[in-house]
């Protein structure tokens, strides 16, 4: 059995409906309108233990409500779904031991108080032994550097050492699965690379299962082999990273570098992307990368060319727009 199963998930919501205007709002007191809102429109997936999985999906997709729906933090309109064999919103305190959630925007810890603190009051929660927490604790502390840090208020600490502090935190009670929503966002490259550092290595170190979302597709291709796209609540691809490019992009990108002096047209070719002489890259639809390829090494003294997909972020934003467009 898998350790996430979920058959046609949905949750929707009431939401009223505001006209413009005074004799709408004066009507309003004694007649509403609503409308619903498909947040989740009956997915269905299947995670295996151990594999660390990516949700992407433009912003209202769906992602957060799936990831509160699979920790029991909200209750679906319909639909099953079943997490280490337990039924989330039932919210038994067997399950909340076995899981964690961290959102990049909310916090856990104590604003006031230095992170030790919350951490104890974290191991009386969930009755973690002694001796393993402090284990855990160190061994945590020691992986991203924050030892020093643990006397500190929160309030005083820097956006990157915060999250460093809520994963501490989220993994102190040594949860099967974690459940991650932008857990890099607003943080600078450096901060951004070491969270993903230390995610890929104690992911792999513990066999955790995790499920991320993230708007930074560089957490996806450095953590993720298998992605899951949802958009207007539905999922839209499930398969690896790889396959998103070759399923979605019908181009690839050319890049000639082109000896002194010789300058061809290749606006002729396709669509130029950049054009840095003696380097000129432009974007060819991928049937065409052949015989593109063909004639301009004959025609032309190359001194190096270059045959890349198209960027990932590029790729899904498309399919964003298209999905948007669609609806």
């Amino acid at each position: 059995m898998s350790i996430i199963e979920v058959e046609q998930l949905a949750k929707s919501y009431r939401v009223y409906k505001k006209r413009d205007g005074l004799k709408e709002s004066v009507r309003s007191l004694f007649r509403r309108q609503y409308e619903d809102v498909h947040a989740v429109a009956g997915i269905d997936l299947k995670v295996e233990q151990g594999e660390f999985v990516a949700f992407l999906g433009p912003n209202g997709a769906g992602k957060t409500t799936t990831l509160k729906l699979l920790s029991g933090v909200i209750n679906p309109t319909s639909g099953s779904a079943k997490v280490m064999g337990f039924t989330p919103w039932q919210r038994k305190n067997e399950y909340r031991r076995r899981f964690a959630l961290v959102m990049g925007q909310k916090n856990q810890l104590w604003w006031d108080l230095p992170a030790r603190d919350s951490y104890r009051l974290h191991q009386q929660i969930y009755a973690v032994p002694a001796d393993q927490f402090n284990t855990t604790l160190n061994e945590l502390t020691d992986l991203l550097g924050v030892e020093n840090l643990l006397g500190q208020p929160v309030r005083e600490l820097s956006l990157g050492e915060r999250m460093k502090m809520e994963l501490i935190a989220a993994l102190l009670h040594r949860p099967e699965v974690l459940f991650l929503d932008e857990p890099t966002i607003g943080l600078d490259v450096i901060a951004q690379h070491n969270i993903q550092k230390f995610l890929r290595y104690y992911q792999e170190k513990c066999g955790m299962t995790v499920l991320l979302t993230s708007h930074y597709m560089k957490d996806i291709a450095a953590l993720c082999k298998r992605v899951v796209i949802i958009a207007r609540g539905e999922i839209q691809y499930d398969g690896s990273l790889a396959g998103v490019i070759d399923q979605f992009s019908g181009y690839k990108l050319l890049t000639f570098e082109f000896a002194a002096g010789h300058q061809p047209n290749l606006g002729l070719f396709g669509e130029i992307i950049d054009e840095t002489w003696p380097k000129v890259q432009i974007r060819v639809s991928r049937s065409e990368v052949p015989k593109i390829l063909a004639e301009v090494l004959r025609d032309n003294p190359i001194d190096d060319v270059s045959v890349e997909d198209v960027p990932l972020e590029e790729v899904i934003a498309k399919m964003f727009r298209d999905s948007a467009i669609d609806h």
